[in-house]
């Protein structure tokens, strides 16, 4: 039996969740793996070692039962308009259970007043864990993730366009990091709290790379010739509602425009690209062309063929045949709290206070 402390990880079963649990269990450390239902993410979890458990992370009571036992867990809250109240009720279950060390998954953007409900929300959130005298924190806090950009995979493969509103496409506003790399600075602040305990790291790629270097990247992954193609907010929440299963509710479209709109302010850009991956996580950051070659080598159905071609075809025409999302209407429907000003984080002192830039690093890139 491990004498390892256990550790609980909240969200398992996704982006960051499921890395965090594998990089954790690779280093010997039993893990908890809250999961939201049993599927085959939660099984492939189970085989590699986890203790499965299913709850719903906004009722106190099943948090309670996953932190029995547990010291240490990694908070990562669902993308949702109900962020705040997960992370109060991780806070209380925390609190009362006696965690020794949390480590948070919040946002690059987090400021007082931004125009965005979810980022506001994180920032209180990242208060309120800091109140607790009986456990110590690590943020986590990263910007842009690579995987944002292969939601539109599809298209690049079958149509040779890189589709997002992203702005002029030779502005290098973002340094991509991969899933596995942003885990492994949490998992480096979950197993050495002494070490990083207080501290807020934000793990980037290696590089800033612009939209064209994006799709550049995206090509030599596909072995065909990408080209970026910038659309409107309006097109990528047409995009977001007519082609289905997607993973974003109407709340989460109206929060990822803001976002687009904060990526084309630079915010993205300010003190990137960073050395936390290499000096937390351990290891050079990956190369985004090498997360999309991953991400190919795991979709035969980006291989091309006419069948595809016209397939994409036919989805790109109900893309322009789908209404576009009213983003107002969204906010306004569901009694979204709203602040007279808002503003971005450039525009909040303690923001740019508290992300001075600093000089661009060049950093050894990472393979798969």
């Amino acid at each position: 039996m491990s004498t390892l402390p256990k550790i609980l990880v909240t969200s398992a079963a996704g982006k960051t969740g499921q890395h965090v649990v594998t990089q954790l269990l690779q280093k010997g450390f039993p893990v908890r793996a809250l999961v939201r239902k049993l599927d085959r993410r939660s099984d492939a979890l189970s085989q590699a070692g986890a203790d499965i458990v299913e709850g719903n992370q906004y009722s106190l009571s099943d948090m309670r039962r996953a932190m029995q036992g547990v010291k240490r867990a990694y908070q990562c809250a669902p993308t949702a308009p109900n962020g705040l109240h997960f992370n109060a009720v991780f806070t209380a279950a925390a609190h009362e259970a006696g965690l020794e060390h949390v480590v948070t998954l919040g946002q690059w953007l987090s400021s007082v007043d931004h125009p965005s409900l979810f980022t506001r929300e994180v920032y209180i959130s990242d208060a309120l864990i800091r109140m607790s005298p009986k456990f110590t924190v690590t943020s986590v806090n990263p910007g842009w993730f690579a995987d944002n950009y292969t939601m539109v995979l599809d298209m690049a493969a079958h149509l040779g366009l890189f589709t997002m509103p992203l702005g002029p496409g030779d502005e290098k506003k973002n340094a991509p990091p991969s899933n596995e790399d942003i885990a492994s600075v949490a998992v480096a602040a979950l197993t050495d709290p002494s070490t990083h305990a207080g501290k807020t790291y934000r793990p980037t790629g290696p590089e800033l790379m612009s939209p064209n270097d994006i799709a550049a990247a995206m090509g030599r992954a596909l072995g065909r010739k990408v080209s970026y193609m910038n659309i409107s907010e309006k097109m990528m929440t047409k995009a977001l509602r007519a082609l289905p299963p997607s993973n974003y509710s109407e709340a989460a479209v109206s929060q990822l425009a803001i976002y687009a709109d904060e990526y084309r302010r630079g915010s993205f850009a300010v003190n990137a690209p960073t050395d936390d991956v290499l000096k937390i996580g351990g290891q050079a950051p990956e190369a985004f062309e090498s997360i999309v070659r991953r991400v190919v080598a795991g979709r035969p159905d980006l291989r091309t063929s006419p069948l595809r071609r016209v397939n994409a075809l036919m989805n790109f025409a109900k893309i322009l045949l789908t209404p576009a999302l009213d983003l107002t209407r969204v906010q306004s429907d569901r009694d979204y709290v709203q602040i007279a000003q808002p503003r971005f984080s450039q525009n909040t002192a303690d923001w740019v206070s508290s992300h001075e830039p600093k000089r661009p690093l060049n950093l050894p890139v990472g393979v798969a």
